[in-house]
């Protein structure tokens, strides 16, 4: 299941060529997972009274075709469950016309925050706090 953002691209984020920054590419991937995350009832707050905390480890992005100032996209997102203690995300940033502009792909962790570690079974332990766990593929 692949769960999608609509995001409108900013005249303050692109470059001195009129594109999108390469760098927002990644923020708009990374605000994607955390509505996701919201979305499955798993907010930043919750994540820290429950004492973890995602971390990227890898990320790779494969940029497909430009973006411009005022360009509508989607950002879509799928957690990727392999087993063990990291996990994958694959994002695309399409425009609206179904163009893919960007692949995002991504190698997680949750963090332990008090013993600074990666959970054995992050799926498990987000498993537990989130409401709606099929939206994370759980």
């Amino acid at each position: 299941m692949s769960f999608n953002v609509p995001v409108v691209v900013r005249g303050y984020e692109l470059d001195t060529l009129g594109h999108l920054n390469q760098a927002v590419y990644l923020q708009y991937a990374e605000h994607a997972r955390w509505e996701l995350l919201r979305a499955a009832g798993i907010g930043g707050d919750k994540l820290i009274s429950g004492g973890i905390g995602p971390v990227v480890l890898e990320t790779t992005v494969k940029y497909r075709r430009e973006l411009r100032g005022g360009d509508e996209v989607a950002v879509t997102c799928e957690f990727q469950w392999d087993g063990g203690a990291i996990f994958r995300i694959r994002q695309e940033i399409r425009k609206l016309d179904g163009t893919v502009a960007a692949e995002v792909a991504g190698i997680l962790g949750i963090m332990d925050l008090t013993a600074r570690k990666l959970v054995a079974d992050p799926g498990a332990r987000l498993r537990t706090l989130a409401e709606q766990p099929h939206l994370l593929g759980l």
